[in-house]
């Protein structure tokens, strides 16, 4: 009996945790998005300015997720496989875009591509612009984000080990065979999560992209950035119908992740 009630107590903890830290708030911008009704919220999200910042942070957010994809596995690849001077130092470097506050990374990249930088004024000369542009926003978004593949797959590729992969290449496959039929398959999931959680991680950033972008509207305005110009116009419905929009995207991408591991642990 006692056994059962410190189950229930740990359950009924957990849950009341929950749903003070993530379901009361995300209730309480729900029901604040709607006072006015949803022809008001509807009229906040489709106004020119919310749907081009809207669609800018979908197309950064997804050119972001496809190169974090790629480079996040080929880091995770190279950490677990290979033995080389210096990995404890890099194995840290990983986890630098955790431990530092995300206005430093704008900072440190004006710093680097701004136009009174060396860097910069060359790229600007080839006709290329990375600060208050796209690019900018994009390499934000790849630095705040670099962690979350690398550390899904380097777990689940230390486990797999290079059995199989030897045991394919006595068989005589190449190494991109093998890649691409042994390894990848195994390291798809966790591929998959990390990139699920640098979308939504991409969605909501703000520190990063308000230095590096700026807050022009139609050009290099993201939703986060759009969200903070409407408070700051004293325009709450205004923030309020794009971030139920973030929150709902989000949940909807995490959601399906969640889906598509159960259908996969099920297989």
């Amino acid at each position: 009996m006692s056994e059962r009630w410190n189950d229930l107590a740990q359950r009924s903890l957990m849950f009341f945790y929950l749903g003070l830290l993530i379901l009361l708030p995300v209730a309480a911008i729900t029901v604040a998005s709607l006072q006015q009704g949803l022809y008001s919220l509807w009229e906040n999200i489709t106004t020119p300015q919310a749907l081009y910042a809207l669609r800018l942070t979908i197309t950064t957010a997804i050119i972001m997720v496809v190169l974090n994809v790629v480079m996040g596995t080929l880091t995770a690849f190279v950490l677990v496989r290979y033995k080389f001077p210096g990995k404890n130092v890099m194995n840290a470097l990983i986890d630098l875009p955790f431990a530092i506050p995300t206005v430093v990374t704008g900072i440190m990249l004006v710093i680097l591509y701004g136009p009174n930088s060396v860097l910069g004024t060359m790229l600007s000369g080839w006709g290329i612009e990375v600060i208050f542009a796209k690019p900018g926003i994009i390499l934000a978004l790849l630095f705040v984000t670099y962690p979350f593949v690398v550390r899904a797959v380097q777990p689940v590729l230390q486990d797999l080990g290079p059995d199989m992969e030897n045991a394919a290449r006595t068989l005589g496959a190449g190494r991109i065979r093998i890649f691409f039929k042994v390894t990848l398959p195994a390291l798809f999931p966790a591929i998959l999560t990390g990139a699920a959680l640098s979308f939504s991680r991409a969605m909501g950033e703000f520190g990063s992209i308000v230095v590096v972008a700026g807050n022009i509207p139609l050009k290099s305005q993201v939703a986060a950035v759009y969200i903070y110009g409407e408070l700051e116009s004293n325009n709450p419905q205004g923030a309020l119908g794009l971030s139920v929009v973030l929150l709902i995207f989000s949940f909807l991408v995490l959601l399906g992740l969640n889906f598509l591991q159960r259908r996969k642990w099920q297989e």
